[in-house]
């Protein structure tokens, strides 16, 4: 299996000692966890935080696009592991600070994508703190099959559905002094700030036998594809072409899946146009790999990482 030394971050060290030392944390290698129940499908449930100042800040993130994404984003990664939503609990950390107004419109964007995901609020927790706001999503929902991370095997080819890298250049246009204005929408903000990922093709995607895995982009493509690659025990070739913002980039929420299909054949099952940005082999020493001076040599995590100084 990999050395994994090179890579060790203090993420991954805090999730190794979550996996080794919580009962059935050892089959946490998903964005969704799988809920024990009786009867048919898989009852699965994901859940995310997003904190101010590290995931975003309140100057140039208008709280009604903030409560969308904050919703679509757990969305996203239940579709991508093939599940329909069936609801969501809610938690608000909020500092004396907030006015009234600031949560409204937060409440506003968190509704309209309950609204259209047709997903209700089951419960959740308020409390105070002394600054910055903190807010999370826990979200449940149904497969049929589950889509996870673990099924590439030599052969097949990983596939995107959306560009990739454009939340990325987003970003860096707020930090460079840019701000939403609603009335002259820009693609690259409306991405960082309102992501419109592919919901309901995850399922699609479930339903096809030659689909053997699936998750979505939201640290960067080189951290998820070397996810993707661990958990199959595998080995992933990055195609030709690929651009560094492509493979940095976090918060694209494409649909990243490996299969055996070609890809006309998935482009007309599907109705959409798709990109391969890998392709599977045999363990060849590295999670993820690139051709460099015509060959193959290990690839660097580019992706975000949460406990970067």
């Amino acid at each position: 299996m990999w050395d994994t030394g090179a890579m060790v971050t203090r993420e991954l060290a805090i999730l190794a000692r979550v996996r080794e030392r919580l009962p059935g944390g050892e089959a946490l290698m998903d964005d969704c966890g799988l809920v024990p129940t009786a009867g048919t499908g898989r009852l699965l449930v994901t859940t995310d935080l997003l904190e101010e100042g590290t995931h975003f800040r309140r100057d140039w993130h208008p709280p009604r696009l903030l409560g969308r994404k904050l919703l679509t984003v757990n969305l996203s990664d239940l579709d991508a592991s093939g599940a329909l939503p069936l609801g969501f609990t809610l938690t608000l950390a909020l500092p004396p600070d907030l006015d009234l107004d600031w949560i409204e419109a937060f409440l506003e964007g968190l509704a309209e994508v309950a609204r259209t995901a047709g997903v209700p609020v089951l419960g959740g927790d308020t409390v105070g703190r002394p600054a910055g706001i903190g807010l999370g999503v826990t979200a449940l929902g149904r497969a049929e099959r589950w889509l996870d991370r673990s099924g590439v095997v030599p052969g097949d080819r990983i596939f995107v559905d959306q560009p990739l890298g454009l939340s990325l250049r987003g970003l860096r246009a707020l930090q460079a002094g840019r701000r939403w204005d609603a009335a002259l929408p820009d693609p690259a903000l409306s991405a960082h700030l309102d992501p419109r990922p592919n919901l309901g093709l995850g399922p699609r995607l479930a339903r096809l036998p030659e689909v053997h895995a699936c998750l979505d982009l939201s640290d960067g493509l080189s951290t998820d594809l070397r996810r993707l690659a661990l958990a199959s025990g595998c080995s992933l070739v990055l195609e030709d072409g690929i651009a560094a913002d492509e493979l940095e980039g976090g918060e694209d929420y494409a649909r990243c899946f490996a299969s055996s299909l070609a890809q006309a054949d998935l482009e007309a099952r599907l109705g959409l146009p798709l990109r391969p940005v890998a392709r599977a082999v045999a363990e060849a020493g590295a999670p993820l790999l690139a051709f460099r001076d015509g060959h193959p040599q290990p690839l660097p995590d580019l992706g975000f990482d949460h406990f970067h100084p």
